[in-house]
């Protein structure tokens, strides 16, 4: 990877593992439908604004059904599926969960012939996948219906962002990563608004909440996803999307520092299986990636 890739890599796993704090505010503030909403149209709305305001010229393609799609599944799906599903079993939870998209990716690449599935590459899903067992652990919450309703919305969150990742990847890889972005939450945001009926903001904001939100949206929305938007493209679907193992060791960071909760030495072992899994898939470590899984 070029040095600005792997700058945007640990970008957004910090930017992402800190999200799960924001992301309570705003959920708790504003329900699970309109945090959703509400972050679609505002993260949009910021970067039409900075394109006008920098002579950013958009080319967005001449249909928009794959900015619609990629909004559906990437954007309206997986935040969707995120917000209603964290509160229920726990950001530790979501952030065990969020760490499977990579293996939905690799699949869907391989199917749709996208990406070449090495078994090195396969080795470092493994290797994260069970970092992620170590690192998080037992549930913090009881296994109620409502938690096993919040895993049911956690796997649909992350099939969606795998789904429409390889998707932009495989039907926008002509379209710049702002169009994508802007076109995909414009979607996501027209999509989800409909629940709004069903699931109203639950109270009124306070004006910090609405600090949260704008700051949900735009630092951690608009920027973050242009930035993986632009690794698609360079780097391939999955691994770019590799970067959510990161992101779940950042949140589990977050979790012991900020809101106290533990962490065992076989959780820090966890962290450093992660990260040489990572390493892997993304071929930063000297193993030879070669044999394809299929001639």
């Amino acid at each position: 990877m070029r040095p600005r890739d792997i700058a945007a890599y640990l970008f957004l796993a910090l930017a992402w593992g800190l999200s799960f704090l924001l992301l309570l505010k705003v959920v708790a503030a504003f329900g699970w439908v309109g945090a959703v909403t509400f972050r679609c149209f505002i993260a949009a709305a910021i970067l039409l604004v900075l394109a006008r305001s920098t002579g950013r010229k958009l080319s967005f393609p001449a249909s928009w059904v794959p900015l619609a799609v990629v909004g559906a599944t990437t954007v309206a799906g997986q935040l969707i599926g995120l917000s209603y599903a964290t509160p229920l079993i726990g950001t530790a939870m979501a952030a065990i969960f969020v760490a499977s998209i990579p293996l939905f990716s690799m699949v869907i690449a391989q199917v749709w012939g996208l990406e070449r599935i090495t078994p090195v590459r396969v080795a470092g899903l493994l290797l994260g996948t069970l970092g992620i067992v170590m690192l998080v652990g037992f549930p913090a919450v009881p296994v109620t219906f409502a938690f096993v309703l919040g895993c049911l919305a956690m796997v649909f969150s992350t099939f969606c962002a795998a789904f429409g990742s390889n998707y932009a990847s495989r039907f926008l890889k002509d379209t710049g990563p702002w169009e994508v972005t802007i076109g995909a939450f414009l979607a996501g945001g027209v999509i989800a608004l409909p629940l709004i009926w069903v699931v109203p903001v639950p109270v009124a904001p306070q004006p910090i909440d609405y600090l949260y939100l704008v700051a949900l949206a735009g630092l951690m929305s608009s920027l973050t996803y242009v930035l993986y938007f632009g690794l698609v493209a360079s780097i391939g679907a999955t691994r770019a999307i590799s970067v959510e193992f990161a992101v779940t060791v950042v949140a589990v960071l977050v979790g012991a520092l900020v809101l106290d909760e533990p962490l065992t030495l076989v959780q820090l072992a966890g962290g450093a299986v992660i990260i040489a899994g990572c390493a892997l898939v993304l071929g930063l470590l000297p193993a030879k990636d070669k044999i394809p899984l299929q001639p």
